[in-house]
Parts: C-alpha cells; structure tokens; sequence
C-alpha cells in the first residue's frame, strides 16, 4: 500500500516515519500550531502542494502545542517553521510565514531531478557563452553517472555549440531516439550541417529584396537565424513561408517551426506564442 504523502508526527513515530523515511523521499517537517492562524493558513497550502507534487516529497506535521519535544531538538524558535530532511539529514529550513510562491520554489529546487539541476546550472554558463565552464561541469557530472542520457544529451548540445560536429554526431548516434531532449541537440546540428552550405546572410537579405517570393532565400537566413539563436527572427521567417506557401518544399516551414520549438526547449513562452500561431494557421 502506498504511504501517505502527509502525516502526523510524533515522538514515538518519528525515527520511522521521518528518519528513515527520507532515505527513500524527501520529507518537510511543518511546525505548527492551531493556535495561531497564520501557521494553519500556511499549513493548508502546504497540503495542497503535497498533493499536486504527488509524491515527490511527503509532508510531515508537527503539532508543536502537543509535540514539544519534536521542537526543541530541532531547534525550532517559531511557528510557523519548515525542516527539510533527506537521508536522515537537514538540507533546508525556513523560518516564518511563506506565502505559495516561495514554498512552491523551494519544492521546485527540491526535487529537481539530477538532470534537470545539470541543466539549470548549466544555463548560467550557456547565457555568458562561457563553453569551458559549462564542459568541465559536465564531465563532473559524467563522472558520477556515466549512463545518465540527459547528461550525454547536454554534452552533445555543447559539442554542437563549440563546433565539435563530429564529436556530437557520435555521440547523437549511439542515443535511443526515445530519450527526452534529443531532439534538441539534433535539431542544432542539422541547422549547423544546413548553414555550411548557405550563401552568407548579405546575399540572402540581397535575394529576397530582389524577389520577395523567393522561399529558399527566405529558409536559408531562417537557418542562419536559428544557428545564431535569433529564434524569433528565425520563427518569423518561417511562419511566412509556411503562410506564402505551405506545401513548400515538403511543408519545410511548418517542420522548421517544430524544430526551432525543440531548440527553445520546454516552458519557452516564444515557443508557445509560435506554437498556438502555428495551430490557428493550420486549422
């Protein structure tokens, strides 16, 4: 039977249901007290996190009126009041009334993935073009899961970035299809491999004042946009091809949009501005 993502704590229950307990899932400790209504108010958002998280940590309350103890030797000095543990150990606290939007971060930091914290990490890097520094991270990270898939999809996207194309296609290659992400740095390096072959961006911008229905001139600096990470240009260019003529070259606009979509990775707002422009065109 599954185990309750919230639960009383007590003395008598705590070696089991908190100790022990965070060696296998991460466990907030709430202090609280119903006498004061700012800790029981903080203690029904709480809940509801516990419940849209599912299971990714469970929520253990502690009654301080009833659980003194508990309190004291974990030296809490107010309510309301947050522990957190993980293999028998603290790692987190927060003292004071939190409204949801700092609870929710500090849920989010907590149960991040390994992948996903490489990821959030690396990002400082990625933004400063800092390719070094984001390297010697990954090979850190490798060296602690050397199987991890999401590690290796993030090495190949920053092979790509520093221009180890062949590196990154091997590595590409000797990846299932099916691992979440891939198709990021594969994306990439199919715009870098299309752009070597493309007039420079001078001629392009010559062509299409030259002709304005010229399409290829129109997916070639689309391509450079994308390589050059001017998505939005890029997804511009590619939203009107795909509305001067969407049967072009097998729907290339369309199929350019998804893939400029794979680039900008899950939660980008310009992909979802572009996603929804997309589906309206299309239906």
């Amino acid at each position: 039977m599954a185990l309750e993502p919230i639960f009383g704590v007590t003395t008598q229950n705590f070696q089991a249901e908190v100790v022990q307990r965070s060696r296998d899932v991460t466990v907030i400790l709430y202090f609280w007290t119903d006498q004061a209504a700012v800790s029981v108010e903080m203690k029904e958002t709480l809940e509801q996190l516990a419940g849209q998280y599912q299971g990714k940590f469970v929520l253990g309350e502690v009654d301080v009126a009833k659980e003194p103890m508990i309190a004291q030797q974990l030296r809490v000095r107010g309510v309301p009041s947050l522990k957190v543990l993980r293999d028998g150990q603290l790692v987190d606290e927060l003292e004071g009334p939190q409204g949801e939007a700092v609870l929710r971060e500090m849920m989010d930091r907590l149960t991040m993935s390994s992948s996903e914290k490489l990821r959030d990490d690396l990002q400082v890097f990625l933004d400063e073009k800092r390719y070094d520094q984001a390297l010697a991270m990954l090979q850190q990270a490798l060296q602690g899961e050397p199987d991890n898939p999401s590690f290796k999809v993030e090495l190949a996207d920053l092979l790509i970035l520093t221009g180890d194309l062949d590196s990154a296609r091997q590595l590409l290659a000797s990846l299932d299809e099916a691992i979440e992400e891939r198709d990021r740095p594969a994306a990439r390096l199919e715009f870098m491999e299309e752009a070597a072959g493309l007039p420079t961006r001078a001629e392009l911008l010559s062509s299409i004042t030259e002709n304005h229905d010229d399409l290829e001139a129109r997916y070639g600096l689309c391509v450079r946009d994308a390589v050059e990470e001017r998505f939005e240009e890029a997804l511009e260019l590619a939203m009107d091809i795909l509305r001067r003529d969407r049967e072009f070259r097998d729907e290339i606009g369309r199929k350019t949009m998804i893939r400029i979509f794979s680039l900008l990775g899950k939660g980008s707002e310009l992909a979802k501005q572009y996603r929804r422009r997309m589906f309206n065109f299309l239906h």
